[in-house]
């Protein structure tokens, strides 16, 4: 029986966490169980950075972004000392599982815990929603909303200059920010993996707005697909329309989260701990319409991850 539960974050800070936190810990208490935090995430896990908490520590958390027990990426995880380092920590402490809220890279980690003998569960965490075992990740909601609040600034002052706008959005290899705050800001463009569009085509469409005397445009890029701001000089060149690049950047991680992602977050954080409760071990939670589900964490990452095709048919016929 589960008697000593460890909460972790990793990888990327995601609004939301915190939410996912408190709900952990407080669960656990209701079922009676020992709560312990781990703090910078693997790398915490390997140094024994482990402490026994109370409810106390959950208090006025769930509106904070980010994460209070602070998160960071070790690659060095998967070197099996490394990892050796970490399983001795986890029984020298008499932890009986660990839940780790992250991405994929979260998954992984656990994953290798699990093969070596960790109950563990995941909770989907990351602004990416790149996680293919759930329908929506904890922090996606927020960071959309803040990207909608910036591409609206950014509108203010593109109409006033009459000025074509490159944005490019987070995301990793996900162009779900890129497709959702496309559709929500009536971008002109949309630029993904799963939405390329050829130079040609986007010239040809930006001086056709130029020409029809349109007061800007914006068009939104998913990240690591090519350097804006070369490609905005390119633009500029090619059509005449005076042309600026924004990278959001990590602002897009900020933020108080959501009531969605404070929702979401506290339903997969407690559907975590009723399945420890259970002794059920070694699964992922997620949530597919609108349905709290759980899956063993190598099918999880096994998983496809859905491109959206009715959202990018949506986006052709809007653009």
């Amino acid at each position: 029986m589960v008697k000593r539960i460890a909460v972790l974050t990793s990888g990327g800070d995601a609004p939301g966490m915190n939410a996912a936190i408190r709900v952990c810990i407080r669960a656990g208490l209701y079922y009676g169980k020992e709560m312990y935090v781990v703090y910078d995430g693997f790398k915490g896990l390997v140094e024994g950075d482990i402490h026994q908490v109370t409810k106390d520590f959950t208090s006025d958390i769930i509106n904070r972004g980010g994460t209070i027990i602070r998160t960071s990426r070790l690659p060095e995880f998967k070197q099996p000392e490394v990892l050796a380092k970490a399983v001795q920590q986890i029984h020298d402490y008499e932890i009986d599982a660990v839940i780790g809220i992250g991405g994929d890279g979260t998954y992984h980690g656990l994953l290798s815990l699990a093969k070596a003998g960790v109950n563990v569960i995941g909770i989907p965490g990351t602004i990416d929603n790149d996680v293919a075992s759930t329908d929506e990740t904890i922090g996606f909601s927020t960071a959309l909303n803040t990207i909608c609040d910036c591409v609206d600034k950014i509108k203010d002052t593109s109409s006033s200059h009459q000025r074509c706008s490159i944005i490019e959005v987070m995301g990793r290899y996900c162009g779900d920010l890129a497709i959702f705050s496309s559709i929500a800001e009536a971008a002109e463009m949309t630029v993904t993996y799963d939405h390329p569009v050829s130079d040609d085509l986007l010239f040809r469409k930006l001086r056709k707005i130029k020409s029809q005397k349109k007061s800007h445009a914006i068009v939104i890029v998913s990240e690591n697909l090519l350097d804006v701001n070369e490609f905005a000089k390119k633009i500029q060149a090619e059509t005449g329309f005076e042309t600026k690049a924004e990278v959001l950047g990590r602002l897009q991680r900020g933020g108080s989260p959501s009531a969605a992602d404070r929702i979401l977050a506290s339903r997969l954080g407690s559907h975590a701990i009723e399945l420890l409760n259970k002794d059920v071990f070694n699964r992922v939670v997620g949530i597919k319409d609108n349905k709290i589900v759980d899956f063993d964490i190598e099918e999880a990452l096994a998983m496809p991850r859905d491109i959206h095709k009715p959202l990018l048919k949506l986006i052709d016929m809007l653009q």
